[in-house]
């Protein structure tokens, strides 16, 4: 088999695939001086709240900011304990962290996301809030993450960093809490060119104080300083930028679901390894696959044979879960994420991947199974 070179995430595609819109835009956005809080990113804000069917949607930095300014304008206390999926990156409970709250990780399930049952069981007196990722482009069991947060009294900011299109029982992605944020980081299904991100929320008061919060504590009504705040503004020439691309991000999405239904076609067969639910495998879920995760018999070994072969393919998060970084100091043990942080595996999946390209990383995981 001729040995082809297929990158996990090609960067410079980010770029090249709109270089002549991107530059047009440039143009437009420098022409114009509009550089902060203009038009375009307030367009951008709209259109992605009426995407997401969202009441509100807040311009910000990045995701992370998102999640600390959802936690903060809903109310959080110092002290307050957050529970989190320890699958996740760590932006998570970090944002949990610098908004004063305690972050308290909990298992993934089989399904790589919050373990719900472990949710219940890790609430206290001092539990506050519910943080559930929605990770790889696939939203939790949220009828009962909603169910357990009404029992205990507690509120939902979700962190959909990677879930933007995705659907549980046709509700989106980031419209089941008090707020949620959404990641424009390049390497999303989404991606600007560079760090960006977005707040979601239909509570018109968390709106509100988002959008004081992220520019320094100004009333957006009156440009007086009516508390402290942070400088967390999305910068204007993203919003132009992700305004041009949510344009087309349904074809983005059908794209990663037909990679996804050529990976599960192909890799079916192949007993070492676990996939990631199929496309319409499920009634209740729509995934639009920001990554393809899979579970791997000698992972590592797989991973170095795909990388002589020229296929490109990552372990999230460094390899590590949230809880399994000493330096935070989180002393808690997850068997089960553990465990599935030696077996898992990101194999390509991105906007400008071929459905040969699809087809030679499968014939090569066979090849490298068949051989052992």
């Amino acid at each position: 088999m001729e040995i082809r070179k297929v990158p996990f995430f090609n960067y410079p595609a980010v770029f090249n695939t709109y270089e002549e819109d991107f530059v047009r835009i440039f143009k437009d956005v420098g022409h114009r001086g509009a550089f902060i809080m203009q038009k375009d990113m307030a367009d951008f804000e709209r259109n992605l709240a009426e995407y997401s069917g969202a009441k509100f949607c807040v311009g910000l930095n990045n995701a992370t900011d998102a999640i600390l300014l959802g936690l903060l304008a809903a109310g959080i206390k110092p002290g307050d304990e957050v529970i989190f999926c320890s699958h996740t990156f760590v932006a998570t409970a970090g944002a949990i962290h610098f908004a004063g709250g305690i972050p308290v990780p909990v298992e993934a399930g089989t399904d790589h996301l919050m373990d719900v049952d472990h949710l219940e069981k890790a609430i206290t007196k001092k539990t506050k809030f519910i943080v559930p990722t929605q990770l790889n482009g696939r939203t939790c069991n949220m009828d009962r993450v909603v169910a357990i947060a009404k029992k205990h009294g507690l509120k939902i900011i979700e962190d959909s960093a990677q879930g933007l299109g995705s659907k549980y029982k046709g509700k989106n992605a980031g419209t089941f809490g008090e707020a949620a944020c959404i990641s424009f980081y390049p390497a999303k299904n989404l991606g600007t060119l560079g760090d960006s991100g977005a707040l979601l929320t239909n509570n018109e008061e968390i709106y509100k104080q988002v959008l004081q919060l992220r520019d320094h504590g100004r009333s957006p009504e009156t440009g007086e300083i009516v508390r402290f705040g942070y400088n967390m503004r999305m910068d204007n020439l993203h919003g132009a930028f992700l305004n041009f691309l949510l344009q087309k991000y349904d074809s983005v999405v059908t794209h990663r679901r037909a990679v996804a239904e050529v990976y599960e076609s192909q890799l079916k067969n192949v007993e070492e390894l676990v996939r990631p639910p199929a496309p319409n495998s499920d009634a209740d879920h729509f995934d639009v696959f920001q990554n393809y995760e899979i579970e791997a018999e000698d992972r590592d070994q797989l991973k170095a044979y795909l990388s002589e072969r020229g296929i490109g393919s990552m372990v999230q998060w460094g390899g590590k879960a949230v809880h399994q970084f000493a330096g935070l100091k989180l002393n808690y043990s997850l068997p089960f994420t553990e465990n599935l942080f030696k077996r898992m595996l990101l194999l390509p999946m991105n906007n400008t991947i071929t459905i040969n390209e699809v087809k030679y990383i499968c014939e090569n995981i066979k090849a490298f199974y068949a051989r052992n």
